[in-house]
């Protein structure tokens, strides 16, 4: 526990508001940054790659243990991809299809 979750109290309404407001600044700031990721033909293509290693479109099971692994892995990429849909969710699309052409040029 942090040094600021000791003085924080649930019960004072002034201080459960200036820590939503700061939660709401801070995730904010985590589109923008979002946002201006997906913006970029590199931006893009580090996302996809992210997205892809962690392994968002492809089952996870295995049948043993290194199922747990792969789905936290694939649990990562996926608050990451919810974070593009957010912020940039016509990037998106302009992301798959820089990826199949990047697969077909590079295949």
């Amino acid at each position: 526990m942090s040094d600021k979750d000791k003085s924080f109290n649930a019960a004072e309404e002034s201080q459960v508001k200036d820590r939503k407001r700061k939660d709401e600044r801070l995730r904010d700031i985590e589109l923008a940054d979002m946002k201006k990721m997906m913006s970029t033909c590199e931006g893009r293509r580090f996302v996809w790659r992210l997205l892809d290693r962690a392994g968002v479109f492809r089952t996870s099971f295995t049948g043993n243990s290194t199922t747990f692994f792969n789905e936290g892995q694939r649990n990562i990429g996926l608050i990451v991809l919810a974070d593009v849909m957010a912020a940039a969710a016509d990037q998106y699309v302009v992301m798959m299809n820089e990826s199949k052409e990047d697969d077909r040029t590079n295949g």
